[in-house]
């Protein structure tokens, strides 16, 4: 019994101890000021992407809300790189380019699809700004996005900056209910690396990077067209930063298998992302966020290995001795249960994207969520959005 406490308590420690140390010293770090030189008056000419696949459903939303922009048209760029879709969302953008001729926004069809990191390398090929930003199709922009996030990007030593995924839904389900939570407690993870140094964890619905430091999109093939991005951006020694100034937003499943759809596919990529990082702090070429960098391996790799362990033996002690389920009836508070469920489960996802790694199996298209159904015209009037 003693020993199969002791193991527990030190299963315990790896798995909650760790991950709680490195979330409350950047819940600290996001106090900080920013130690960089934003300038506001800073106005780049901008490419923006929006990469589709079968969006005739929603594609025109998205087009009326970057018309929306306060930015000026002579330095904005709109390329919607389509993958070769067998739905009519070409021939929506094409009526929606007669109906608005000054939009600036051009097609590039790919003629076959081959995933949206390479949908997006072709895109960049066409891409005449100094600032290339990406946004999915079901993400929408306020429209003064550009004014408040962009001045970020002055400074010399930043190569790329995101911003929050704010939901439409939050309170449609307990899973968007929980996601919101979630979605909240690592924004703050988000910002406290970006003052510490720098973030790895990047959303698609707001990415922006310096032309300069950008030769590729996922440049080490991971899957993710904005983390494994940003792998290129750290090799350079550039700063990419979270700042809550760029917040987007999005609509999200209502149901957990359409939440687990997202949620293991992302894992999958966050897991071969990390994998590299090893490999380049191996090497020596990780420049800048290192702390960062072995604080992602810690999280991403090695704690949901050693959660396995943990989950067994606290099988085997509930098993063994009923009245240790006394200590679980922390459980009972909402707040807590909530957010230990969020960490179970994400720790589980992780393993098994370590599972999936182990046996190469790898996401290499895009596939439309069922969140896209849930979104209304309704939804975007209310935030102001189109």
């Amino acid at each position: 019994m003693a020993l199969l406490i002791i193991l527990w308590l030190i299963f315990f420690i790896l798995s909650f101890g760790a991950a709680g140390f490195i979330f409350v010293s950047m819940r600290k770090a996001a106090l900080r000021p920013w130690r960089i030189k934003a300038d506001e008056s800073y106005k780049p000419r901008v490419s923006i992407l929006v990469p589709t696949y079968n969006e005739s459903a929603g594609i025109r939303f998205k087009l009326e809300n970057l018309n929306k922009l306060e930015y000026p048209n002579e330095l904005k760029q709109i390329i919607i790189v389509d993958s070769n879709s067998s739905d009519p969302t070409i021939d929506v953008i094409r009526d929606f380019m007669r109906q608005h001729p000054n939009a600036n926004i051009q097609i590039v069809a790919e003629r076959e699809r081959k995933g949206k990191s390479a949908a997006l390398n072709l895109a960049l090929k066409y891409c005449k700004g100094d600032v290339v930003i990406v946004s999915d199709a079901d993400c929408f922009w306020p429209p003064d996005i550009l004014h408040k996030a962009l001045p970020f990007l002055a400074d010399p030593k930043v190569g790329a900056i995101s911003g929050p995924k704010i939901l439409l839904n939050p309170q449609q389900s307990w899973v968007t209910k929980t996601e919101d939570a979630y979605l909240q407690s690592m924004n703050l993870m988000k910002l406290g690396e970006s003052k510490v140094s720098s973030t790895l964890l990047f959303e698609g619905g707001f990415s922006a990077y310096k032309k300069e430091v950008l030769e590729s999109f996922d440049p080490y093939n991971t899957g993710s067209d904005d983390c494994g991005t940003i792998i290129g951006v750290t090799e350079k020694g550039s700063r990419a930063l979270f700042v809550p100034e760029a917040a987007f937003f999005t609509i999200f499943p209502a149901t957990w298998k359409g939440k687990m759809n997202i949620k293991i596919r992302r894992a999958s990529q966050l897991i071969r992302v990390f994998t590299i990082y090893v490999l380049l702090l191996i090497r020596k070429r990780v420049k800048s966020a290192k702390r960062v960098v072995i604080q992602g391996i810690l999280l991403y790799l090695l704690v949901p290995v050693v959660f396995i362990p943990f989950l067994v033996t606290t099988i085997a002690l509930l098993l063994n001795f009923p009245y240790f389920a006394v200590l679980f009836s922390i459980l009972l508070i909402p707040k807590v249960g909530f957010n230990l469920f969020e960490v179970v489960q994400n720790y589980l996802l992780l393993f098994i994207g370590i599972c999936l790694l182990a046996l190469n199996k790898k996401f290499i298209f895009w596939e439309k969520p069922e969140d896209r159904a849930l979104l209304t015209e309704k939804m975007l009037h209310q935030y102001m959005l189109i």
